[in-house]
């Protein structure tokens, strides 16, 4: 997709910080998801993710600048949502709360990469 809107450049990193934001969707939460990719109108693409669970992980629970412990050297997990704080041109997140009747309303997680 990105190709064919001639990003090229951007298809690594948005590859990339996508695969760790959908691959955390469905590993920590049960239910639907959804992914979205957004062209802004100055050169910056956005890419949301949606899934069930209200809760904001770290680090994205934090203001940027403040970053939590890092994951020990023999972890199996728990870099990837820094990987997209690191590399991504701004990044947060919001919670849709636990929804109405019983309804799962979840969270949205979303970074930006700015063109060029």
């Amino acid at each position: 997709m990105l190709t064919g809107h001639e990003r090229r450049e951007a298809v690594d990193v948005v590859e990339l910080l996508t695969s760790e934001l959908v691959a955390n969707a469905y590993r920590h939460t049960k239910g639907p998801a959804s992914l979205r990719l957004t062209g802004l109108g100055d050169g910056r693409l956005r890419v949301g993710v949606w899934d069930t669970h209200p809760h904001i992980p770290a680090p994205f629970d934090r203001p940027p600048g403040e970053w939590p412990p890092v994951a020990p050297l023999d972890a199996v997990g728990g870099r990837g949502l820094l990987l997209v704080r690191a590399y991504a041109d701004s990044w947060g997140g919001w919670s849709l709360g636990a929804g109405a009747l019983g309804r799962r309303a979840g969270k949205l997680l979303w970074f930006e990469v700015a063109s060029g």
